[in-house]
């Protein structure tokens, strides 16, 4: 793929834009790794350098994001939950998995996690060590949310069990699995582990690989649900409708990503080292 001798913008403009062009239309799904700086210079018959001041302003455009010793990916700018699974699955490839997950039920997660798990279970993925953690709040106590519609968390204990139920449901499943791969050998060392605090679930945090973080807030809705077989009015935090926005370590100590990814893990370790209890 040559560059267009007519095209009075410099060769790192006509690349940049080339690129540009694949990831918006999606020819470069997001969080997709780009060819090489070789094999870029190579399809493009440039410098090196060409390809670098290129990439350089995809990544100043925010389309692009660079992770140390494995390459430059498409960036995943605003996704919905499915917009993780790419990611995550990419993070079953190197030898020592790492998740850790701050949120409500856990239930997206679990979902994600069915196809890398299968991959591992089949010998396409082969990590050496798994290790996730659930950071979820804890439906036994009196909350602010989820609440009946009249919003008095005292009479919404009802609403709260059935959520205490869901949670316990994806994240003992998430447990599950991971412990069999362990068990069966698969994969030699896993650690899963679930804690909860009694702080009403707002927003959603996603640790991967302690490189990438996936962060966004619960919209608050107003649906009908059956409790006790009756319908009920109740607000609740929405996951399906959080979007997610992606930030990753770029191995610039002093980007602002490299620093979100670095305050949410000391946040999320700050919270599961005092006021999380384990969850049984």
């Amino acid at each position: 793929m040559s560059l267009d001798p007519d095209d009075p913008r410099p060769p790192y403009q006509q690349v940049a834009a080339a690129l540009r062009a694949a990831i918006l239309t999606r020819k470069i799904e997001p969080g997709q790794k780009l060819p090489s700086q070789s094999e870029l210079a190579a399809t493009y018959g440039v410098a090196r350098m060409t390809i670098q001041q290129a990439l350089r302003l995809l990544k100043d455009e925010g389309l692009t994001v660079s992770r140390q010793g494995s390459g430059v990916f498409a960036r995943a700018r605003v996704e919905r939950p499915v917009g993780l699974r790419p990611h995550i699955e990419n993070a079953f490839e190197a030898e020592t998995v790492r998740i850790d997950f701050s949120g409500y039920t856990a239930e997206t997660l679990h979902g994600i996690l069915s196809e890398p798990l299968d991959k591992v279970r089949a010998g396409r993925l082969t990590p050496k060590a798994i290790h996730v953690r659930l950071l979820l709040s804890d439906m036994e106590r009196e909350l602010a949310l989820p609440v009946l519609d009249n919003n008095d968390p005292a009479a919404s204990g009802a609403v709260r069990k059935r959520m205490a139920g869901i949670s316990a449901r994806h994240a003992g499943a998430i447990h599950e699995a991971l412990e069999e791969l362990g068990d069966l050998g698969l994969v030699p060392e896993v650690t899963v582990e679930t804690r909860v605090h009694g702080s009403a679930p707002l927003f959603k945090a996603y640790v991967i690989n302690e490189t990438d973080v996936f962060f966004g807030y619960y919209p608050v809705v107003r649906h009908e649900v059956r409790i006790d077989g009756k319908k009920a009015a109740i607000l609740d935090p929405m996951g399906k409708d959080a979007a997610m926005f992606q930030y990753s370590d770029d191995g610039d100590p002093d980007s602002r990503e490299a620093q979100f990814v670095a305050q949410t893990r000391t946040w999320f370790d700050s919270i599961w080292n005092t006021i999380a209890t384990p969850s049984t």
